[in-house]
């Protein structure tokens, strides 16, 4: 085991007391977890800290030349008091493969996770328990030399901050709409779209902010050589349910392996679903949702879990998918993977890590 410098913080913050207004991302734990890299020494000092801002120097490179990668997962509170993980590991691996696109150290996964653990550890009052509450994880990994030029970093920041977030829809499992994007892309094969890395978010808010303008909760992103082909939902993956069939966008190298979609993927063909993994053009599914051949679309990822969608919105012209309720696998597929999640139904794919 690696030595892990603690440091408590004396003057605990006051949590929150209704758990039902968390929301997300408002609110932060008494500490954090700090890690660093040099080039030729590798990491080192690894710390548990009072959370706070560290101090940077202005030419750090990371401010210039956007060397940033970043994960997002939870950690959550079962029904007798325990907590629990759901594949951390799979997000430490993802992220080394950001950190190794972007030209940044692979981590030390091992040690990250157990300077999560130990974080955690004491930090774990700060895991809500009401229904839909949990305690996100956001992991991150800057570029801090400073020096200007275009180069990778010599020096490089890993931290871990947490946030008790509340049920991302207050009101419960309910239809989002969505409007396709075919002005901007997001990224583009060969370019980032596979790495979790704040530029791909920062190239999405503008179609954002345009789209919620228009009265849509989400932009669906086309591929950027194209403009034809489906690829991902703002933060989340998109799935389109035939009868027994569920069609998900191959992962080209413009969008992200989601861990919550390789999940659902595998709890849908247990279910009896033929699962496909292809090239899927707007067309096509704007056809198939029109003529009811697709009965459910819906979005992944660790947020939401499962989103389903309402409507489409494309070239002015918009469709509704199903009734433009909820669809029988959409809430099938969200029962059974927030079950497994909250310790309410059995995990029989060793994607949960029991911490106490």
């Amino acid at each position: 085991m690696s030595e892990i410098k603690v440091t408590l913080r004396k003057d605990l913050k006051k949590k929150p007391q209704d758990e039902g207004k968390l929301g997300f991302g408002q609110y932060f734990t008494d500490h954090m977890f700090l890690l660093k890299y040099e080039a030729g020494k590798g990491w080192y000092d690894a710390e548990v800290k009072p959370y706070g801002p560290f101090e940077m120097d202005p030419a750090s490179m990371v401010f210039h030349y956007g060397q940033e990668i970043f994960e997002g997962a939870k950690c959550y509170r079962r029904e007798d008091g325990g907590l629990q993980l759901f594949r951390i590991k799979d997000n430490f691996a993802r992220m080394s493969d950001s950190a190794e696109r972007l030209s940044m150290p692979r981590l030390d996964e091992a040690l990250c996770l157990e300077g999560l653990k130990k974080l955690l550890e004491i930090d774990k009052d700060w895991v809500p328990s009401a229904p839909g509450t949990s305690l996100y994880i956001r992991p991150t990994l800057i570029a801090t030399e400073a020096k200007l030029g275009v180069h990778a970093s010599h020096t490089y920041l890993f931290f871990i901050i947490l946030s008790p977030v509340g049920a991302y829809y207050a009101a419960g499992l309910k239809p989002v709409d969505i409007y396709v994007e075919d002005t901007y892309v997001r990224a583009v094969r060969g370019g980032l779209g596979e790495a979790k890395a704040g530029g791909n978010y920062a190239a999405s808010i503008l179609a954002s902010e345009t789209a919620q303008k228009k009265g849509y909760s989400q932009v669906l992103w086309l591929d950027g050589v194209e403009h034809k082909y489906v690829e991902e939902v703002g933060a989340m993956n998109i799935m389109f349910a035939y009868d027994k069939k569920l069609v998900t966008p191959a992962l080209t190298g413009g969008l992200l392996s989601g861990i919550t979609r390789r999940s659902i993927l595998t709890l849908a063909e247990e279910m009896g679903y033929e699962v496909e993994e292809k090239r899927i053009s707007i067309e096509e599914a704007f056809r198939d949702v029109q003529s009811d051949a697709i009965k459910e679309v819906f979005g992944t990822g660790t947020a939401a879990v499962v989103s389903p969608v309402g409507k489409l919105c494309w070239k002015g012209e918009t469709v509704t998918v199903g009734d433009g309720g909820i669809g029988a696998l959409s809430q099938k597929l969200y029962d059974t993977l927030t079950g497994i999640q909250l310790g309410k139904i059995q995990d029989t794919h060793h994607w949960i890590e029991k911490l106490s």
